[in-house]
């Protein structure tokens, strides 16, 4: 195998800090790329451009051909024997070895980039795009790299005597050796290189690495950020208003266009007036009026409810009314904080066909009808494939690669946290597979793009399909995808296997070596550490299946692996060749072309805090600014697929419409699968996707919820909304009560931000980046390309600081070795120190929920968000239908709350930015698990009221009766409302509020005695699970619903219910058999204990197991304990008057 050297012509600008406390490790030294080979015994060699002449000097290297790619920042070198290339044809060349490369690198390590012969073991890597892609080999001898293949990956073959030659000594037969073929010493009937390459001779040159900044910057140079609308449009008579706008007339302000183009594009505008992309769905009034008129009366009647209970105390048992009052006075501003959020719900809804005509529609500033759409940038986070199957991450993965959306813009980055080889080949047998199932996709229209779930799906799949090769196609996919999944399954052992048989070669040469330097003396058994191999047969540079040195989690190298190369400008079209082996269906006239694929493993290092997701999200955003730096990122957990191809336009409308500059992201809802029909424990948690989401979405916006989240990069980089130092922030939802406008004092340090341009200061001020973020000068030279692009299109002289139309036609560049060295010097375990990441820069660390911080930040700059619900479900996943699981899901989501309330992000220190409602509703997000403290002590309370025969109220007079039924009523009826506004079901609204005190009495009260004890004490507790007992049926799809795992987060919970239970039977006894029975009392008491158990039935079907296995003496021995603890407590606690044991009986007639 060949090897090629160069030293990166960007290097990483790693400026030495004079105030480095000392103990700390040293900067690194800045990166440089080196390739390296695998000699034949299976050593891993690495060469350096340092290393370059000394090497070749030896015979084994004679025969390499070096060439180093010529850039801006380093000219000729003045040797002779380096023929210069067209920079184009240099630009296609060095990225076909780049995608074939495994690049390598991080803390005091040369980034290394390992030119692999092979990603998997399995023969089926055979798609252009794919890194390690299936080739020949060039029969020049001492040389062994690939040969010259067209788009296609087809062998181009120069000579009609078909001798296989690369571009490399193609260029030297023909520079050096007269043009003679070395295979028939015939002369070449074409020496041109862009004739043999089947290159169009009017093809533009491309940039390399050094130019790609500066043509990307150009497209700015030449317009202001405060876009001057009459360099592109004029309005007549100067009035806003649909079909005003018009172009100029011929060769104005550079305008090439002749003057009949510009009447006809003028008259073009004036009979399609301008469109908005999304239009907001008011809810009607009939139920919106009396919806919030019934938040008002409850409120109300709350208060006369609370006054009467503090006037009239109960003197019988004061102690049992104060804890009754304290209770509902904490419930009533608990319901305030959920309700009032609630008063402005909205529905939106897109124009996808708007979207069509504006960006991807050929007209006189986009006459190819090439897409005008921005990029975007998908982030796959996974760390354990023990815990995250990786069939299931490759299924996330196929289902993106197929996404509706320009092949080009799109560009996919899986994160493997725990640096895992099973991980990377499942990835790489993805993309593999990817060459099958996305044309398939594309040619059938098919829905979902999840292979599982597709070939799942229990309807008819053959509804709706007209192509008569539809059956024949979908049973060859099938069996290629049952294919595919058995490599998947076969991965561990395989490796296993793989690293087995290397080892053991690896030991017999060790122990050989130790006997010949030995000689006759008895050598002892070699110890060699067990590595991990690739397929290629190197060593796996990220964890090992045996954690050795630098090789286990949280110690390993930075890994990037490009998949799939970025595609070509141009569709590449199928074809149907029948003796073609890798031909299974007719893709002609299908588009061929896959999205980029990136596989990134950051680097780890002990003695470094690596912040878990929100740390590899960051190195995710880093990376991918300076490979592909779209200025929009969606993040996706491993295990939520696109379930709605076309749901990254239904977002972007939001982003590219009038004002969506001004939106920080684009939150998705969460549909799941797998979930029992009757979601026992509300797994769905629709109240909060369609209730709570769709009211936030009527103020400043919803939450992020952690995944399926379209954000705007520059949001991310910690900026302000554009045009924020103009306008003022509004009343409480916006839409009433202005507030006045007022001077804000100077912003502390956590809440300041950066600013972007503007008519007074043209250009973002980059001096301080570097403190802020890194000293990455390509990251920094990127943001003000990612904010330019991100700008919706300015169409319309309504739409401010917009981007002229078909400014994002221009091809993607080419990738070369010294970006992906760059990118993996921002992914090294240091980079972060002294910045700004995680602190006001992209995910914020520090607490669990780093979602919802995350989200807290932006809203706190000023900036908006919208929910997008799409009439498909866009992306679904996979929810813990397990009582345990699920309770320690909450528990999770319930500790990073209260993180945030004893946090600077609690929203009681929120700045003016943040609309009242708002900061109400994330109020609310860091106290609702405190309610906990007083749920627990009112769900006690029926049981002490029935234990003690008294009551929270002296009698049960009319006055109490009529707050109660009020209350109720008014709960219901606001409950039916939503139900009507957000279209949730009735059962639904049920299992909330069941889940509501399952949770409440188990997780919540947990999470807030953790939050406690680490505050006061810093003392941090964790709970940890057992597992009891195990469903049996592996082919029941809800199996894991009776799984009966121990947690101590049972125990409050089962307390309450064991004791409510014992108080009924108490409370009838002691009535039963009193001299003067107390009905009311036990009326009251008794129907607040069913009311209680009715909240808490599904966690007692939960500890049951499955239906019918719980054997009948536990509910025997269960009735026997409480009616002999219920005649205990009576014979204890004799009614007044009576000498015998419980007193008479007598009917209460």
């Amino acid at each position: 195998m060949a090897s090629k050297f160069l030293k990166g012509s960007r290097q990483l600008k790693h400026v030495p800090d004079s105030s480095i406390d000392i103990g700390k490790p040293p900067a690194p030294p800045p990166p440089t790329v080196t390739f390296g080979r695998r000699t034949l015994s299976g050593r891993y060699i690495s060469y350096s451009r340092d290393d370059l002449e000394s090497e070749l000097s030896s015979a084994e290297f004679s025969n390499y051909h070096v060439h180093i790619p010529m850039t801006p920042d380093r000219q000729s070198t003045g040797r002779t024997d380096i023929v210069p290339m067209d920079s184009s044809i240099t630009a296609r060349v060095e990225e076909q070895y780049v995608s074939n490369s495994l690049f390598t690198g991080g803390f005091n390590n040369v980034t290394r980039a390992h030119l692999m012969d092979k990603v998997t073991e399995s023969d089926t890597n055979s798609h252009p795009q794919m890194a390690g892609t299936k080739g020949s080999s060039c029969s020049v001898h001492g040389c062994d790299q690939k040969i010259m293949s067209d788009e296609r990956g087809e062998d181009i073959l120069p000579c009609e005597c078909d001798f296989k030659i690369c571009v490399d000594c193609f260029t030297d037969a023909v520079k050096t050796g007269g043009g003679i073929c070395p295979g028939c010493k015939e002369q070449y009937r074409s020496t041109d290189l862009d004739e043999v390459l089947g290159k169009d001779g009017n093809a533009k040159a491309l940039s390399l690495s050094g130019a790609k900044m500066e043509r990307r910057l150009s497209m700015m140079k030449s317009t202001k950020y405060d876009f001057d609308h009459n360099k592109w449009l004029f309005e007549t008579k100067g009035t806003y208003g649909y079909g005003n706008a018009f172009w100029p007339a011929a060769n104005d302000d550079g305008d090439e266009r002749s003057g009949d183009g510009g009447s006809e594009q003028r008259k073009e505008l004036i009979a399609k007036p301008w469109r908005p992309l999304t239009r907001k769905l008011k809810i009607r009034a009939a139920v919106l009026s009396p919806y919030r008129l019934l938040i008002v009366i409850r409120m109300v009647v709350l208060g006369l409810f609370l006054d009467w209970r503090i006037r009239n105390k109960n003197q019988d048992a004061i102690w049992l009314w104060g804890m009754s009052v304290v209770c509902e006075l904490w419930f009533a501003f608990s319901w305030l904080l959920d309700q009032l959020p609630k008063l402005c719900p909205v529905n939106r809804a897109t124009d996808l066909t708007v979207l069509k005509e504006k960006f991807e529609t050929p007209n006189l500033s986009n006459p190819t009808g090439k897409s005008d759409l921005p990029g975007i940038d998908i982030f796959v986070s996974t760390a354990d494939p023990e815990k995250e199957p990786p069939l299931v991450t490759a299924n996330t993965i196929l289902s993106i690669l197929a996404a509706d959306y320009p092949v080009e813009k799109l560009s996919c980055y899986v994160s493997d946290d725990g640096g895992a080889l099973l991980t990377f080949e499942a990835m790489a047998e993805a993309a593999s597979f990817a060459y099958l199932w996305v044309p398939f996709c594309r040619k059938h229209n098919i829905e979902p793009r999840n292979p599982e779930s597709y070939f799942s799906l229990k309807r008819d799949p053959y509804k709706n399909k007209v192509k008569p090769d539809f059956v024949k196609d979908r049973r060859r996919v099938k069996r290629e995808y049952d294919e595919f999944k058995v490599r998947i399954n076969g991965l561990p052992d395989s490796i296993r296997r793989r690293s087995d048989a290397y080892h053991a070669r690896e030991e017999i040469k060790a122990m050989n070596l130790q006997r010949e330097k030995a000689g006759n003396e008895p050598v002892e058994p070699v110890k060699i550490p067990k590595a991990t191999w690739m397929a290629d047969g190197t060593h796996w540079p990220g964890t090992w299946v045996n954690p050795s040195t630098e090789h286990f989690k949280g110690d390993h190298s930075g890994i990037i692996q490009v998949m799939l190369k970025p595609p070509s400008d141009e569709p590449l079209y199928g074809t149907n060749n029948p003796e073609d082996e890798k031909g299974i269906i007719d893709l002609t006239e299908i588009d061929i072309r896959l999205p980029m694929l990136v596989y990134v493993s950051r680097e780890k290092r002990p003695g470094y805090d690596h912040n878990k997701k929100a740390g590899a999200m960051n190195a995710l955003v880093r990376a991918s600014a300076i490979m592909s730096n779209g200025p929009f990122i969606l993040n996706l957990d491993c295990d939520h697929y696109v379930y709605n191809s076309q749901a990254l336009r239904e977002g972007i409308c939001f982003m590219m419409d009038r004002g969506g500059d001004r939106l920080c992201y684009v939150q998705f809802p969460q549909r799941f699968e797998g979930i029992d029909p009757s979601d026992r424990y509300a797994n769905h948690n629709t109240v909060f996707f369609d209730v709570n989401m769709r009211a936030l979405d009527g103020l400043q916006g919803p939450v992020y919820v952690g995944t399926g989240c379209l954000f705007r990069r520059i949001a991310l980089y910690g900026f302000d909304p554009p045009r924020d130092h103009k306008e003022h922030p509004s009343g409480c939802c916006g839409c009433c009560f202005p507030r006045r406008k007022r001077k804000v004092a100077a912003a502390s340090e956590e809440s300041r931000s950066l600013r972007m341009g503007d008519e007074e200061e043209e250009e973002m001020n980059v001096s301080s980046f570097p403190k802020k973020f890194g000293n990455s000068s390509f990251l920094i030279d990127s943001m003000p390309v990612a904010e330019f692009q991100g700008r919706p299109l300015a169409d319309h002289p309504s739409v401010k600081y917009g981007r002229p139309p078909g400014a994002l036609t221009i091809p993607r560049d080419l990738l070369d070795a010294s970006t992906v060295a760059e990118a993996i010097s921002v992914i090294s375990c240091w980079y972060e120190d002294k910045t700004e990441w995680g602190n006001r820069v992209g995910w914020i660390y520090g607490s669990v929920t780093e979602d919802v911080v995350t989200g807290y930040r932006m809203h706190n700059r000023g900036w908006k968000s919208v929910y997008c619900v799409t009439k498909r479900d866009a992306f679904r996943g996979t929810a813990p239908i397990n009582l345990t699981d699920r309770l320690h899901q909450v528990l999770r989501w319930a500790t990073g709350s209260v993180e945030i309330f004893f946090s600077r992000n609690n929203a009681f220190f929120a700045s003016p930015k943040m609309k009242l409602l708002q900061r109400i509703a994330y109020l609310n997000v860091g106290i609702y698990p405190f309610t906990s403290i007083f749920l627990i002590v009112y769900c006690f309370l029926p049981a002490l009221s029935l234990f003690s025969g008294q009551f929270i109220v002296q009698t049960l007079n009319v006055t109490f009766l009529t707050y109660l039924l009020t209350i109720t009523v008014t709960l219901c009826l606001l409950a039916v409302l939503e139900i009507k506004w957000s279209g949730i079901e009735l059962e639904e609204w049920w299992r909330n509020e069941q889940f509501w005190l399952i949770g409440g009495t188990s997780a919540h009260i947990a999470a807030v005695l953790q939050g406690l004890l680490k505050v006061i004490a810093g003392i941090e507790i964790s709970f940890t699970l057992t597992s009891k007992s195990g469903g049996d049926d592996v082919n029941d799809e809800f199996a894991d619903l009776y799984t009966v795992k121990w947690t101590s987060l049972m125990i409050p919970p089962i307390t309450i219910m064991m004791v409510n239970l014992i108080g009924i039977a108490v409370g009838i006894s002691q009535t039963i058999y009193s001299p003067l029975p107390q009905w009311s009392r036990l009326l009251g008491g008794v129907f607040f204990s069913f009311w209680v158990l009715a909240h808490l039935y599904p966690f007692a079907k939960g500890l049951m197991g499955r239906r019918g296995r719980t054997p009948t003496i536990v509910f025997v021995w269960s009735g026997l304990i409480a009616i002999t603890i219920s005649l205990l407590v009576v014979a204890i606690d004799r009614p007044d008057g009576s000498s015998e044991i419980g007193g008479r009986f007598s009917f209460p007639f």
